[in-house]
């Protein structure tokens, strides 16, 4: 993936919360930014990226992905950057009604995801995978702390890994070995001992 990779993958999970939305019967949208954002207000379902690390998992792994060019196989991205993505999917606010018909709707996303946790990232050759993340109480509190004017509503998180920030080419390969010679007894620059 390009440097937009954080990007692409927030769209692509974007896009899957609406389809899940519209199967549920719910109207609304889905909102991408902080809990607290005026222009949340309405939407059925909030997604905001909350953290963002490497991935220890992948770190020290070079990223390969299917070549467009039919003479390579492989296109290897070496130093790219692996990490995980957390997501939190909040329901959002519906000025004169109660959170039920949105808890319908937050159903229908896990249901979803579960079902298909892999999503492919459009315009790239990658697919990331969508898993359930526990939140304990405490983690919970730090997140809905960071936004001290917006009543708490029920949220789920997702961990999205992995999501690649590859460099702006892949590794050129070196070419294949067409000769290998191997002269023993011998000593360069000066006579055999």
């Amino acid at each position: 993936m390009s440097a937009e990779a954080v990007l692409q993958v927030t769209e692509a999970l974007r896009d899957r919360l609406k389809l899940a939305l519209a199967s549920s019967g719910v109207p609304g949208t889905v909102f991408v930014g902080p809990l607290d954002d005026a222009d949340s207000s309405g939407a059925a379902l909030i997604l905001f990226l909350y953290r963002v690390v490497p991935s220890a998992t992948l770190r020290n792994t070079d990223h390969r992905v299917p070549a467009a060019d039919p003479v390579r196989s492989v296109d290897v991205y070496r130093n790219a950057l692996p990490l995980d993505l957390f997501f939190l999917v909040t329901v959002g606010t519906r000025p004169g009604a109660s959170e039920e018909t949105l808890l319908r709707a937050l159903g229908y996303v896990m249901q979803s995801l579960q079902r298909a946790p892999e999503v492919t990232v459009p315009g790239t050759a990658d697919t990331v995978r969508v898993s359930l993340e526990p939140l304990t109480t405490e983690e919970s509190s730090r997140i809905w702390a960071l936004f001290p004017t917006a009543n708490y509503r029920t949220s789920i998180a997702y961990l999205v890994t992995p999501v690649w920030i590859d460099p702006p080419q892949p590794t050129v390969a070196a070419g294949p070995v067409k000769e290998d010679t191997l002269i023993a007894g011998a000593r360069v620059g000066g006579d055999a001992e």
